[in-house]
């Protein structure tokens, strides 16, 4: 029986990632959009085990309608084309924005995400307790998500099958890569992705064009 894999997005963590890794200061805004479920299908075959993907869960922060229409409205589109994908679920939560936004909000601040580390965490650890998957590969390098793969990884040995934590991270040559990883568990697999495999599953959309 395969094992069955369930891929955890931080979606703008993989956005801001991809743009680090490889694209320039100040590229269009489309550069670092990936396909979560082309992302996904190549993460779970990432593997010499008998893998099937089940299921892609992508978290991210949603803009305001009225605060910022442009940027809701694209999110819209893109989320309508994920959605199109019967293993496709999305998560999402308000952003939280400065006093003032944007014309009266003090240099440089931003629309924050605000909650999404604590509903992956969550969904991560309670789906692992459920037994709803094998492997659980969680993409993102937020250390706050360390917690959650300290608790799956410590349910080794208490079930005839316990879950398999594992994580993904972007690899660009010539600069240090991050990747989270959590104490006494040397053997926490990450699917390192490079250059190649980003070319594979980028998304060039201006989803902002009506």
């Amino acid at each position: 029986m395969p094992e069955r894999v369930i891929v955890f997005l931080d979606y703008q963590n993989v956005y801001q990632g991809a743009r680090s890794a490889f694209h320039a200061f100040g590229a269009p805004y489309w550069h670092g959009q990936v396909d979560p479920v082309r992302l996904s299908v190549r993460l779970a075959a990432d593997s010499p085990f008998d893998r099937e993907l089940i299921q892609v869960r992508v978290y991210r922060g949603q803009p305001d309608s009225k605060r910022d229409p442009k940027g809701y409205g694209a999110s819209r589109r893109q989320h309508a084309v994920w959605s199109r994908s019967p293993s496709m679920s999305l998560t999402t939560r308000p952003l939280r924005y400065p006093a003032g936004w944007p014309s009266e909000s003090l240099e440089g601040e931003k629309p924050v995400e605000k909650g999404i580390d604590v509903q992956i965490a969550l969904d991560y650890v309670l789906m692992a307790e459920r037994g709803q998957y094998d492997v659980g590969i969680l993409m993102s390098t937020d250390t706050d998500l360390k917690p959650a793969l300290e608790e799956v990884a410590s349910m080794a040995g208490t079930r005839s099958r316990p879950p398999r934590p594992e994580v993904a991270a972007w690899s660009a040559d010539g600069r240090h890569n991050r990747r989270l990883s959590i104490k006494g568990a040397a053997n926490l697999w990450c699917h390192w992705l490079d250059k190649a495999a980003y070319q594979d599953v980028k998304d060039e959309t201006d989803y902002a064009l009506p």
